[in-house]
């Protein structure tokens, strides 16, 4: 596919993190950039706020006639969206060059150094800090990340084309479509079992990855991983290792230890190890881009966040409101072990909403336990995302699984009255789908009340 030819690029599913980063790069390239999605959100306003005509209705009469000229349009689509989409279906049957997000992130950063973040959690949170340390060291780079970053207000980011930073996504096997010169694995924990059947299937999708790596690149994985690798953890003799850590107002300070030298007390503002984890990781992924080690450390100190990762909405003496994009029952756990640790003795508040109803079903043991760590527990109904009913998978009966009796199913319409009555020290919105649309609303009734 050449890009030059190209004039028009309409999206089938503009609205998604992964594709509203592409939609933005090619606006930002001077190309002409509509689509549609099924559901209006801020993100989509945005992007409209630039632009983009977008529209909610599968119909192909509300798509402008300069995007349907086959010879200079380029269709992209999400596999979210179903192949028998109206409009998905008129491109498909009339020629067009269609492409899954995947494929064109490929071409796009293929003829630069590429830097491929991939793991079943941790994606968003590292390419974000990762994207950080390289703008702070002025490095030339353009970044794809699957999250709003708190650093630069937006999930794209052009600072040159040297170099690209994007999230290898495991979803689909979309990041078998990548040609990474530097990349790592955060995790490999089961997910996705709609796509992969399995675990080993996972698993051997991962391996498959790995032997993307150029021939004179670098594949960095946690320590611990059945992959070889450079590797990096926490206290346990990794390549690259976080020892002597401690929390200094609400803060992580540790030394750095790398395969030649180490670091002294480094600070990471981040709460929780996973996401301490990710930074470090980071930091090794910039070193080996050439990075001096001394200003990746200062800039790993500056790192603001990412939307809706461990991300604090209100912090008061006496009250907390966490939000977090937690949707496997292993994000769960981070979420709780990084409350308890930066925040312990203190009554907790989670609400969560199960995200697909086959990822509830695959987990349900998983999930029951996890939430369970909570004081108390209010289950939305699942969001279903790309998916169909299945029978009997209901937020109800994850709450029988649940070994706490402080649990129960709720309508976000009640929410806010129900936070009040039990009167939380900290509150935990987490979940995938739309959870994060009542967390404005949640922040704006607290902050009143506190």
């Amino acid at each position: 596919m050449d890009l030059k030819r190209i004039h028009n690029v309409y999206f089938i599913g503009i609205g998604g993190i992964g594709m509203s980063a592409l939609a933005r790069y090619f606006k930002f390239i001077g190309k002409h950039v509509a689509g549609y999605d099924k559901t209006q959100t801020p993100l989509t306003e945005e992007l409209s706020g630039l632009g983009m005509a977008i529209h909610y209705q599968d119909d192909i009469t509300a798509v402008a006639d300069g995007f349907k000229n086959k010879e200079n349009t380029l269709i992209v689509y999400t596999p979210a969206v179903s192949v028998e989409h109206e409009e998905y279906q008129y491109f498909l049957a009339h020629g067009f060059e269609i492409k899954k997000r995947s494929e064109v992130l490929g071409l796009i950063t293929k003829d630069s150094f590429c830097l491929a973040v991939a793991g079943t959690h941790g994606k968003t949170t590292t390419t974000s800090i990762l994207a950080h340390l390289l703008k702070e060291t002025g490095v030339n780079f353009t970044g794809f990340l699957g999250g709003i970053s708190e650093d630069f207000n937006s999930n794209f980011v052009f600072e040159g084309t040297d170099y690209s930073v994007v999230e290898a996504d495991e979803f689909d096997r979309s990041f078998l479509r990548l040609f990474p010169n530097v990349a790592c694995i955060t995790s490999m924990d089961a997910d996705h079992l709609d796509i992969y059947g399995s675990s080993e299937e996972l698993q051997k999708s991962f391996i498959e990855f790995t032997n993307r790596v150029a021939p004179d690149g670098a594949l960095f994985v946690r320590k611990g991983l059945p992959l070889e690798g450079i590797t990096y953890g926490i206290d346990d003799d990794a390549d690259y290792c976080i020892i002597n850590l401690k929390i200094e107002n609400g803060s992580y300070i540790f030394d750095l230890v790398m395969p030649d030298a180490t670091l002294i007390d480094v600070k990471f503002n981040k709460p929780g190890r996973h996401n301490l984890l990710n930074g470090l990781v980071a930091f090794a992924m910039a070193l080996h881009a050439g990075v001096s080690a001394n200003k990746l450390a200062n800039a790993l100190a500056t790192f603001k966040g990412v939307q809706r990762r461990f991300s604090y909405k209100i912090k008061t003496e006496d009250f907390i409101f966490i939000d977090d994009y937690a949707h496997h029952p292993t994000e769960i756990n981070a979420v709780y072990d990084a409350v308890a640790e930066m925040h312990p003795n203190k009554k907790t508040l989670a609400i969560f909403q199960p995200h697909l109803f086959s990822r509830t079903r695959d987990f349900a043991d998983e999930f029951a336990k996890s939430l369970s760590r909570f004081d108390s527990v209010l289950l939305l109904d699942i969001y279903p995302a790309r998916e169909k009913l299945l029978e009997g998978i209901t937020s109800e009966w994850l709450l029988e699984k649940m070994n706490n009796t402080k649990v129960k199913t709720i309508q976000k319409s009640k929410l806010i009255n129900e936070i009040k009555e039990q009167n939380p020290q900290v509150l935990i919105t987490m979940g995938a789908g739309d959870i994060g649309l009542e967390v404005s609303k949640i922040t704006k009734e607290l902050q009143n009340a506190h």
